[in-house]
């Protein structure tokens, strides 16, 4: 069996995160993607519906189905007991089905599995389950551009998300690795991570 090198991925909203993740898959990485397994919960037919449909109210799922993830922002940042509340029905389905997909990983013999994790550094538990921990960086001002023409969040909004994440300064202090994604091309960023690619094994 090949040894397997284990590497948390984070960094903050608009960082370039989930989009080194697929450089990494493309270099043959396995990327476990927590935001990715969060959002397959609360979809239609989600394993986290009927919680939430208990525990907050039919107004909380869409006539599709699934979250209303817009209402649930809203309320979630304005009452941080909600937060804590949702946190509390997702987290433990997203624990168990990224369990799930390292086991899988470790049969399939990958020799590098990354976790892509937005919480990581939020998460203490994660530095333990980790060899390295890459962080996608850059200025509080491109986090809310990228993210403001992706989603069509006002920059009111991305500034909350902002602010519930971990500072900057934490993030970087949690680093092994740091790419700096500030006015970097799609070609520069995957040069940035090729030149990591050996240290992964890939």
């Amino acid at each position: 069996m090949k040894r397997q090198i284990h590497i948390g991925l984070t960094g903050g909203i608009g960082s370039g995160k989930s989009t080194v993740g697929g450089m990494l898959t493309q270099l043959g990485a396995r990327v476990i993607d927590a935001d990715a397994i969060s959002r397959q919960t609360t979809a239609n037919g989600g394993a986290a519906i009927e919680a939430i449909r208990t525990a907050f109210g039919d107004q909380f799922i869409t006539p599709e189905g699934a979250l209303d993830r817009s209402l649930m922002r809203t309320k979630a940042f304005k009452n941080p007991q909600i937060r804590r509340q949702l946190e509390a029905i997702v987290h433990p389905l997203v624990a168990s089905e990224i369990q799930r997909l390292t086991l899988q990983a470790k049969e399939e013999n990958n020799s590098c599995i990354v976790y892509d994790v937005p919480l990581l550094v939020e998460s203490l538990h994660w530095r333990a389950r980790v060899g390295l921990v890459l962080v996608i960086d850059c200025s509080p001002e491109t986090q809310i551009e990228r993210t403001r023409l992706r989603s069509g969040l006002s920059t009111e909004a991305i500034q909350a998300i902002i602010d519930a994440q971990c500072s900057r300064c934490l993030r970087l202090s949690a680093a092994d690795m740091v790419i700096c994604n500030d006015g970097l091309s799609l070609q520069a960023l995957s040069h940035e991570v090729s030149q990591l690619a050996p240290r992964f094994g890939l």
